[in-house]
C-alpha cells in the first residue's frame, strides 16, 4: 500500500460500526470490561463527543480517534490507525485536537496503559507531555 495514502477523516455513520470496532480490535484498545458498541453508542454524534474515521479513498475506515470533554477539559479515546508509519495516527490526534479547539476547549487529555511505553513515545512526539497524576475510579 502507498505509504503516502491520505485519509478523509469525518464523524462516524451508522454503517462504520463494524469496521471500527474491528479496528479498535486489531490495535488491542478492547479489553473485556469495555464495550466497544455501547462506547459508540454514548459517544457518536452527541453534543459533547463524537468519534472521527478517518477513511481511504477507496472507503475504507483505517483509522479513528473518540473525541469529547466533561465541561472542563477534553479528552481523546481510541485512537487507531490501521497500519503505522502512514501519518494516519498523528491526523486523527490533530483532527481530536481541531474538534476541541473549535469548541473552545483549552486542554485536551488521553490516558495511557502504563506498559504501553511505544504509544507513550508516540504521543511524546506529538508534543503531548506526561503530568504527575493519579487516575481514580469506581466501577458503577
Amino acid at each position: 500500500m502507498d505509504t503516502t495514502e491520505s485519509l478523509t477523516i469525518r464523524p462516524f455513520e451508522a454503517d462504520d460500526r463494524t469496521a471500527v470496532i474491528a479496528l479498535w480490535r486489531a490495535c488491542g484498545l478492547v479489553v473485556p470490561h469495555n464495550d466497544p458498541d455501547a462506547d459508540l453508542d454514548r459517544a457518536a454524534g452527541r453534543p459533547n463527543s463524537d468519534v472521527l474515521v478517518g477513511v481511504t479513498p477507496g472507503g475504507r475506515v483505517a483509522a479513528s480517534v473518540m473525541v469529547g470533554y466533561d465541561g472542563h477539559r477534553g479528552w481523546l479515546y481510541y485512537v487507531a490507525a490501521e497500519a503505522r508509519g502512514r501519518g494516519h495516527g498523528r491526523a486523527m490526534v490533530a483532527a481530536g485536537e481541531e474538534w476541541l479547539r473549535v469548541r473552545k476547549i483549552p486542554k485536551a487529555q488521553l490516558m495511557i496503559r502504563e506498559s504501553n511505553v511505544g504509544v507513550r513515545d508516540f504521543y511524546a512526539g506529538l508534543g503531548w507531555n506526561a503530568v504527575p497524576r493519579i487516575v481514580m475510579e469506581r466501577w458503577l
